[in-house]
């Protein structure tokens, strides 16, 4: 008895595993297309997200460019005790926050107004020139778009001259250190905020259009279904799109600061990724530069973690 028992012990807990590889087996060949698709993506992260992550080390050493990375000296912690003795990192990290915090706050709610507007609109060709429109400048890059804000607004700019007309004065937009970040947040809000749209769009499509019928058969008018059917709705877009937005509080974005800014405006627009930009490629302090990306990327995970957990405290849908 024992011993038949024996065998049929091991082939009962043989079968799951076999089980567990065909079923994997089979679901790669039944979905080997969207796998092949996803084969460029999972390369272009491994290439640019994992591998570099090898250069961290860099932080913790005195980089000499004939030595290499493996053969340069470690240094511990030096530079960062450089860093967080320097006062200009204190700056830059300052300026830093400042302009996410805006761009947060006055950018953060303007996708999700326009989403608003657009879905209450009838006319479907309207709608679809207006989306259009306001989804054209995401697709120009910060060179392009740089180059002709600064027509814009320099002194003899079109912007000034309107001014000018009404009896005012030149506004130094750009050479300012009072006016350059109110530019910087208008600047990208008319740029991106059209693209911010589509999630929102999408996410409205997924509402139930039998909470509008009902609604309507109650009385409510257009404002109140908004109010009560459409942006909740939207909350889990919201939720989700607010995190990823806190974690990337210490991206200002480099691409538009670097194509406006000027020495005249250090003081309140340089931010850290324009001082690793100098320290690190001008400079040639490869290891001060990664200490200071590696703050700021630690930095950026611990806000993740927070903004996650206090978004499902307090009833909404987070990342994990």
């Amino acid at each position: 008895m024992e011993a038949s028992a024996q065998p049929a012990i091991k082939r009962s807990g043989s079968m799951p595993q076999g089980a567990n590889r065909n079923g994997m087996m089979k679901s790669l060949l039944k979905h080997k297309t969207l796998y092949l698709l996803f084969l460029p993506c999972a390369a272009y992260l491994l290439l640019f997200n994992y591998v570099p992550m090898y250069g961290i080390i860099l932080a913790f050493k005195d980089f000499h460019i004939r030595e290499g990375i493996l053969g340069s000296p470690w240094a511990g912690l030096k530079h960062f005790t450089i860093l967080f003795n320097d006062d200009y990192f204190m700056t830059v990290t300052w300026n830093t926050i400042k302009i996410s915090m805006l761009r947060l706050l006055f950018g953060f709610p303007v996708p999700i107004i326009l989403a608003i507007l657009l879905n209450e609109i009838r006319k479907e060709k309207f709608k679809r020139s207006v989306q259009t429109i306001i989804y054209l400048p995401h697709f120009l890059s910060w060179v392009i778009v740089a180059g002709i804000v600064k027509t814009m607004l320099v002194g003899d700019g079109i912007v000034n001259q309107t001014i000018r007309m009404f009896g005012g004065t030149d506004i130094p937009f750009l050479s300012s250190n009072t006016y350059f970040v109110p530019t910087l947040i208008v600047t990208n809000i008319l740029k991106e905020a059209g693209w911010g749209t589509i999630l929102y769009l999408a996410a409205i499509s997924g509402i139930d259009p039998e909470q509008y019928e009902a609604a309507m058969i109650d009385g409510a008018n257009r404002w109140k279904r908004m109010i009560y059917i459409t942006l909740p709705g939207l909350s889990i877009a919201i939720s989700i799109t607010l995190i990823l937005s806190l974690g990337s509080v210490l991206d200002a974005g480099f691409d538009q600061i670097f194509n406006l800014y000027s020495p005249l405006v250090y003081d309140s627009a340089d931010i850290i990724d324009t001082y690793v930009y100098r320290i690190g490629l001008i400079n040639g302090k490869f290891s001060l530069a990664t200490a200071l990306g590696l703050f700021k990327a630690v930095i950026a995970f611990v806000l993740i973690v927070i903004a996650n957990k206090i978004c499902r405290r307090l009833g909404g849908e987070g990342i994990w």
